[in-house]
């Protein structure tokens, strides 16, 4: 008898049997139906206790405590006022919990209607043939570039699905093909088939039809359609999880896109910029056409360097060491003897472990030498070179709308280029108080970094040629100053918003001048015979440059990252896909 009185006893808190004491910790304390509610087990929530405690027996009187945490030294009573709006507050999230159950009911029943009706729809598409129509002329195969020459014959196009609007009886299909967009539209029989209310973005596709204009007040890319009589379905793309635009979503992180770049290169975008990077070739190609210099086509596998050794990537050439090549200039040189001012448009590799957001391990690099000419000369011709490759791009009739579509504000640069020498920039820089990497003053020697580069061309915010930099930032071929050897015939061609995008020079054409910038820069003269031979049979003043393409199109597409300017970008990590 002791022993159940005592047990009473406890399940009450205290001797007296006709008060009960219920305990709730925010922190510690667990919402669940086999929680007791005693001080070693409370409940999390007062909604919850209240709810979950019988205070209608007879004689008893039920007390609530609380308590933040276990920290706290005491439990606190529950106020009346407390305890009904906790009884309220309960009683409307059960009142909630009720209705978004029903809710949730009835979705799923609506769900399953409209899934019973898409279905039935489908099989009754199921049961509609589509034909040619054999009255019909027969139909022209074409490109979508051709689309606006062949407006009002019947005509075959084939593509990708690249946007689709289902309307019921009439369906908008936007096909692309690489040349161009189409807008198509199925109405009728077409619009009803299986294959119509099922289609999916990126499935290739060919559409027969009659291209129209559209009429005032429409619109669609080249202000025409094409009304479609009979479509075939070639390669269907899947939907729902593995949709395209579930793969490259648009708010997808960027390592996402780059994973699936070969779908991100789909998008108009990417594409355009690609685009326009072949067209800036052409245009490149033709100016140097003009102006009468060659291409020629070095090797990527060498056995030296050009722009210091640590940034090479090395590999193993039938046991002899060999490297990618970082810059074909060295090649250049060696062709002007006999073929005259030469260019080259090739890949150079940098083995440099940076991560800006101008930097890749992969470029196109735009490069060329001239014989015969003074540093003023170098200045002038890659002046004329970019300004003129700038104008046949902005002649051009395919390129120059995609570049006013990704850069509206672009304007071919006003000439002639502002000159700024290096020790003109260290002043400039200090002067408005832009640090070096250390956080101190420039000074002469530093090499002014990327950022405090860029900072300076934005503010000035327009194309600078930076030139004669110290000799020891510089390569070891680089000719020095007549009258001044602290510092090279060198130059940088710095843009706004993306900095140096080109970096040249006047070459050393003294024998004993290469030879001592050999020994300074510690290489080994023997593997450059070929190279040294140029300043024995016939030596003559030259120079030359490097462009990289994919900052040059940056900044021509106001891209933030010259990865974007290229096909499959590599960088430091990046080597898919």
């Amino acid at each position: 008898m002791a022993a159940l009185a005592e047990a009473v006893a406890s399940s009450l808190s205290i001797g007296d049997s006709s008060i009960q004491h219920v305990y709730v910790d925010e922190t510690a304390g667990v919402d669940d139906v086999s929680t007791p509610g005693t001080e070693e087990k409370p409940y999390k929530t007062l909604p919850f206790a209240v709810h979950h405690t019988d205070t209608s027996k007879a004689g008893v009187t039920v007390n609530f405590h609380s308590r933040k945490s276990p920290a706290a030294e005491k439990w606190d009573p529950v106020s009346p006022t407390a305890l009904k709006k906790a009884k309220k507050l309960y009683d409307m999230a059960v009142k909630k919990a009720a209705k978004d159950a029903e809710s949730a009911a009835r979705r799923e029943e609506e769900e399953k209607q409209r899934e019973a009706a898409k279905l039935a729809t489908e099989e009754e598409a199921k049961s509609i043939v589509i034909t040619q129509d054999p009255s019909l002329p027969a139909a022209k195969s074409i490109k979508l570039r051709d689309a606006v020459a062949s407006r009002g014959q019947r005509v075959k196009v084939s593509g990708w699905v690249h946007r689709l609007r289902n309307q019921g009886n009439m369906v908008f299909v936007v096909v692309r093909d690489g040349t161009g967009y189409l807008q198509c539209v199925f109405t009728d029989l077409l619009a009803k088939t299986y294959d119509t209310i099922t289609l999916t973005l990126e499935t290739s596709i060919s559409i027969y039809g009659v291209i129209s204009p559209l009429p005032e007040g429409k619109s669609a890319p080249d202000n025409h359609e094409l009304a479609a009589d009979y479509f075939e379905v070639i390669g269907k793309a899947p939907g729902g999880d593995d949709a395209v635009t579930n793969k490259v979503a648009k708010d997808a992180d960027a390592q996402t896109k780059y994973d699936q770049r070969h779908l991100v290169l789909r998008g108009e975008q990417a594409s355009a910029v690609l685009k326009v990077r072949a067209g800036v070739l052409r245009a490149f190609r033709k100016s140097y056409e003009t102006l009468g210099l060659l291409e020629v086509t070095p090797p990527c596998m060498v056995q030296t360097q050009v722009e210091g050794g640590s940034t090479l990537f090395e590999f193993d050439y039938y046991g002899q060491k060999a490297y990618l090549t970082q810059s074909s200039q060295l090649y250049l040189e060696t062709c002007l003897p006999a073929l005259g001012d030469v260019f080259c448009i090739q890949e150079s590799f940098r083995a440099e472990k940076s991560l800006t957001r101008r930097h890749l391990s992969e470029y196109t690099h735009i490069e060329a030498e001239l014989a015969f000419i003074t540093f003023d000369d170098l200045l002038s011709h890659l002046e004329e070179i970019m300004c003129r490759t700038i104008n046949y791009a902005l002649e051009d009739p395919l390129i120059a709308p995609l570049i006013k579509e990704l850069n509206p504000d672009f304007k071919a640069p006003s000439r002639p280029f502002m000159r700024m020498s290096y020790e003109d920039a260290i002043h400039w820089l200090v002067e408005h108080e832009i640090p070096n990497e250390e956080g101190q003053p420039h000074k002469f020697g530093d090499d002014i970094a990327e950022a405090a580069e860029r900072r300076m061309t934005d503010m000035i915010n327009k194309p600078i040629f930076l030139t004669k930099f110290p000799v020891e930032i510089k390569a070891f071929y680089m000719k020095k100053v007549e009258g001044d050897a602290r510092v090279t015939e060198s130059v940088d061609c710095l843009m706004p918003g993306v900095g140096e995008i080109v970096g040249g020079s006047m070459r050393m054409d003294q024998l004993e001048d290469l030879m001592a910038g050999y020994k300074r820069e510690g290489i080994a003269p023997e593997p450059y015979y070929w190279f040294t031979d140029q300043r024995k049979y016939g030596t003559t003043p030259h120079g030359g440059y490097g462009l990289g393409l994919e900052r040059f199109l940056a900044w021509m597409c106001n891209r933030y990252t010259v990865r974007d300017c290229s096909l499959y970008p590599r960088w430091t990590g990046r080597c898919t896909p």
